[in-house]
């Protein structure tokens, strides 16, 4: 039985793994969810604590956007099988253009992250689109609203300094990325169509591809 624990990404719920589907008689999904991080706590310290919940050896860690670089990061505490990012990055180098700038000028500070109410906003920093016909669906998926949470996530992510990528990884991008946009990314699967959303949009894709994708 191959284990595999799948981290959403920033803001959001283990509910985007809901049409994830993998034979039960090889793999077993574990849906792992975002802590609010203690005050003052780095990103690896965060993975450490994370690796807390992994329950079984050589596992796989699947990690969504945010929860890509997280599930990289675990890797410096735990021995894994495969690490599978997806709608993600796997060095500071893919972090698009406007990312860097933020990190220079800390411009990120200055995000109104208080609004986290406001589930249009919160889409557009967490999704990349503008979510209007779809408000129900993504306040069912961004269940984290906290504000020091979202402020603590959007400054590990611009300061996110991986020079080189994690081994035994497999990186799976959307071709129509809004927030990672693919021209900046190396050495990955590419989605036709796949948007950051695609884990939950495209999901049969996910579906018909996962299973080989571990196994190889």
């Amino acid at each position: 039985m191959i284990h595999v624990y799948c981290m959403p990404g920033m803001a959001a719920g283990p509910a985007i793994f809901e049409y994830i589907k993998l034979p039960d008689e090889s793999f077993k999904l574990h849906l792992l969810e975002w802590n609010i991080p203690t005050k003052g706590i780095s990103f690896s310290e965060y993975a450490k604590h994370m690796c807390s919940k992994i329950q079984h050896k050589n596992v796989v860690l699947l990690g969504v956007s945010l929860g890509g670089l997280l599930v990289q990061e675990m890797t410096n505490f735990i021995d894994v099988r495969k690490v599978i990012i997806i709608s993600s990055v796997k060095t500071r180098y893919e972090l698009p253009k406007r990312m860097l700038f933020a990190r220079y000028t800390s411009v990120h500070k200055l995000l109104p992250t208080g609004l986290v109410n406001n589930v249009e906003l919160l889409a557009k920093y967490a999704f990349g689109e503008s979510v209007t016909k779809r408000l129900s669906l993504y306040e069912k998926y961004l269940s984290v609203r906290d504000k020091g949470y979202i402020d603590w996530s959007i400054n590990e992510l611009v300061n996110w300094k991986q020079e080189v990528p994690c081994e035994r990884l497999v990186h799976i991008h959307g071709e129509k990325d809004t927030v990672f946009p693919i021209e900046n990314i190396s050495n990955c699967i590419p989605v036709s169509n796949g948007t950051h959303t695609m884990i939950i949009h495209r999901a049969k894709w996910f579906n018909e591809n996962l299973a080989t994708i571990i196994l190889e």
